[in-house]
This record gives C-alpha cells, sequence and structure tokens, in this order.
C-alpha cells in the first residue's frame, strides 16, 4: 500500500525535514476532498487539523454582520492551511471555505500535539515552520484591514 510520506516529503512546507520526523507527519495523515462552497473550519470550532492543498483554492475569511464575509488570504495548490491546532486554546481564528473542487492532505493536530510533546526537537521543527505561516496570515490580515478601514478621503 502507498503511503503519503513521499508526497510529503516533496511539500516545500516539510522539505528537508529528517526522515524520522517525516515518518512521525505522515502517520498523522489523510486525504480529503472539499466540495466548492464547502466550509473546511469556522471560526470558534475546535481546531484539531491543518491542511496541505494538493489541488483547488481554498478562502480564508472573517464575517462581518454589516458587510458579510470579508476575504483575508487564498490558499491555493501546494500551500498550507491552517495554525490554530498548535496554539491553546485549540480554536480556529478564522472561516475557510472551498472556492473550487479542493484536495488536500489532512494532518491531525491531536495527534501531531502529542508527538511534538513526546520529541522536543520534532516539536521546534514544527513550530519554527508554522511561525513563518502564522507571520504571513498575520501580514495578510493587516493589508486586508488596512483596505477595509482605511482613509476615505
Amino acid at each position: 500500500m502507498e503511503t503519503l510520506e513521499p508526497i510529503l516529503a516533496a511539500h516545500p512546507f516539510l522539505k528537508g525535514l529528517e526522515p524520522d520526523h517525516l515518518k512521525l507527519i505522515t502517520g498523522c495523515a489523510s486525504n480529503v476532498v472539499f466540495q466548492p462552497g464547502q466550509f473546511i473550519f469556522r471560526e470558534g470550532e475546535e481546531a484539531n487539523q491543518f491542511y496541505i492543498v494538493r489541488e483547488g483554492k481554498v478562502v480564508i475569511e472573517t464575517y462581518s454582520p454589516v458587510k458579510g464575509p470579508i476575504p483575508i488570504h487564498t490558499r491555493q495548490k501546494g500551500e498550507v492551511l491552517g495554525w490554530s491546532w498548535l496554539v491553546p486554546p485549540y480554536r480556529w481564528h478564522f472561516d475557510a471555505r472551498a472556492l473550487e473542487l479542493t484536495r488536500a492532505i489532512a494532518l491531525d493536530g491531536k495527534c501531531l500535539r502529542q508527538k511534538c510533546e513526546d520529541d522536543h526537537d520534532f516539536g521546534y521543527e514544527i513550530m519554527k515552520r508554522f511561525a513563518f505561516v502564522i507571520a504571513e496570515r498575520l501580514e495578510a490580515t493587516r493589508l486586508q484591514l488596512l483596505d477595509v478601514y482605511g482613509d476615505r478621503s
């Protein structure tokens, strides 16, 4: 039976990971498919996964009672979706919705948190990689806020 290990090993987010660490991640991985318009996660819900998008496009958005959904960022083939699984209280901070048929690899956050706890070298490596994802998401949110609430003169 073929595993997801070669696909994960080739992904830029995981490239260069030690073989033992790659095996830890593969043990927590599964294929998933989302239909156009399907929510992948909703703000406030329990966050127990992150995703590597293999095909398709996903919008990360927040909801305003006045403006409705406000797009923050899109994720597409080759990109990572979701970091809330890593930071207590493990709740999603935004919504994510498939814009088109999307195939991804889901990584079980509970599984990975335990493996990070058991192997601190592995945990440190995962945190370094996700620090970049979190910083990128914060920058996208800042730019969106400037667009939404910026000077209108």
